[in-house]
């Protein structure tokens, strides 16, 4: 007779993760990770939370308790982090935020004696950086990353030919936030736990918008105003920190001002570096080889090894070098042009424009079709379909590409979501405008 497998709290929890599109693979050290960050009892009410943003009634019904009491739940989350409160259309909701970017970053965003953050440091750098299984998840798997690089803005080309788009200056996401929040580096808070932290700022991580507001309400960030978000923007860029952030067009949640050689991210990006673990921008560094000294710089600056010293081939000076980019690993940072110092690295546009998902909803979506959970990021607690959770993300896939509507029907095996694709895509070959 089979013997029943009681799965433990922290096993659930890690189901529950694992639908999101950016999921952590179950490993033994990731039940040691949120073995410090949730007590047995905040697993177990977690692991029940939906996918979606919910509201404290539906807390209450799932948990299967009274709005007061769910409400208290809730706060206890938010206020270790572990959920985010947030404003839309004018009422409260919470959401559980995933690993990355989410619940592991903001526990490092401050200091705190609640945890033991060195332990917890510790197991961070051995589940991301020395094991492979969840950077691979997180970076390498699919065509829509989750992070892109924001360009150096102080080495933008001044040719008024060469157009620079709002959504692709650090600062202008900055500007144009609802709230602006700053707290720890989490890579570099981790590293210096690992007793490996480089000397780069650690105040210097910037969280926008709504999960900017929870933070700072729960005493993870600290509210600043769009000077001193530019302050700090200049600060990074002082340091050679590449801007990395979250990979949307419009209300960027967050952006990492980062190193080579603490940043989880720019790792990867060399771990992975023919799977295009990061979204580059749309410009390439161009050496212009009268110029180029071949002292080196770029080389040092460059956080992914795209840049290297080869023979100039100048016979008579046959030992001469100069800088040659790999444009197949390049991020387009810009980094290198700002410290060369004979001016020789220029940016030029790639040949192919990346494309940036409009928003995060629309992210979220490429995502989840790409890596086969779809079904986990519409359906709630994996409840029965239903047409209205469908419409939450339906505008995202009406406006995919012909493979991946395929691909999102294939997974949903919903009729109603074919014959409405059908219907769209017969109304667009005909030219006919207004919705579906």
């Amino acid at each position: 007779m089979a013997r029943m497998i009681l799965k433990s709290e922290y096993e659930r929890l890690a189901e529950r993760i694992n639908r999101f599109p950016q999921g952590a693979p179950p490993t033994p050290l990731l039940f040691e990770i949120l073995g410090i960050l949730f007590t047995k009892e905040e697993a177990s009410l977690a692991a029940q939370l939906p996918v979606r943003p919910f509201s404290v009634e539906r807390a209450a019904a799932i948990w299967k308790t009274d709005s007061a009491a769910a409400q208290k739940h809730l706060d206890g989350l938010a206020g270790k982090a572990l959920v985010v409160d947030l404003e839309i259309n004018g009422k409260r909701v919470y959401a559980l935020p995933p690993p990355m970017a989410g619940f592991f970053e903001f526990s490092m965003m401050r200091t705190r004696s609640d945890i033991d953050q060195k332990a917890l440091g510790e197991l961070f750098y051995r589940y991301i950086n020395v094991e492979e299984d969840f950077a691979r998840e997180l970076f390498a798997r699919g065509e829509t990353k989750m992070v892109r690089v924001f360009i150096n803005e102080s080495v933008l080309p001044e040719d008024p030919a060469v157009e620079v788009l709002d959504y692709e200056r650090a600062s202008e996401t900055i500007k144009t936030a609802s709230h602006r929040g700053i707290g720890t580096c989490y890579c570099r808070h981790k590293m210096r736990l690992n007793g490996r932290a480089c000397p780069a700022p650690l105040d210097i991580y910037m969280t926008f918008g709504g999960t900017a507001a929870s933070l700072i309400r729960n005493g993870f960030a600290r509210e600043v105003d769009v000077g001193e978000g530019l302050d700090h923007l200049a600060r990074a860029r002082d340091c050679n920190l590449v801007q990395c952030a979250e990979n949307v067009r419009h209300d960027a949640a967050f952006i990492c001002n980062c190193c080579g050689c603490c940043c989880e991210a720019l790792i990867a990006a060399r771990r992975f570096a023919v799977l295009r673990p990061i979204s580059t921008t749309n410009y390439l560094p161009r050496i212009e080889r009268d110029g180029c000294t071949g002292c080196g710089a770029c080389v040092d600056v460059c956080p992914v090894e795209a840049m290297a010293l080869v023979s100039a081939h100048d016979p008579l000076k046959p030992k001469a070098r100069t800088a040659l980019p790999n444009e197949e690993i390049c991020l387009g940072c810009g980094v290198c042009a700002r410290v060369c110092p004979s001016r020789s690295i220029s940016l030029q546009y790639r040949k192919q424009r990346v494309i940036t998902p409009a928003t995060t909803a629309h992210r979220t979506v490429l995502m989840a079709i790409e890596r086969g959970k779809l079904q986990d990021l519409i359906f709630d607690n994996r409840a029965l379909f239903s047409h209205r959770a469908l419409g939450a993300v339906l505008g995202a896939i009406l406006r995919l590409p012909p493979v991946k509507q395929a691909l999102a029907g294939m997974q949903l095996k919903s009729r109603y979501l074919e014959r409405l694709l059908d219907r769209y895509n017969n109304q667009k070959n005909r030219g006919v405008t207004g919705g579906p």
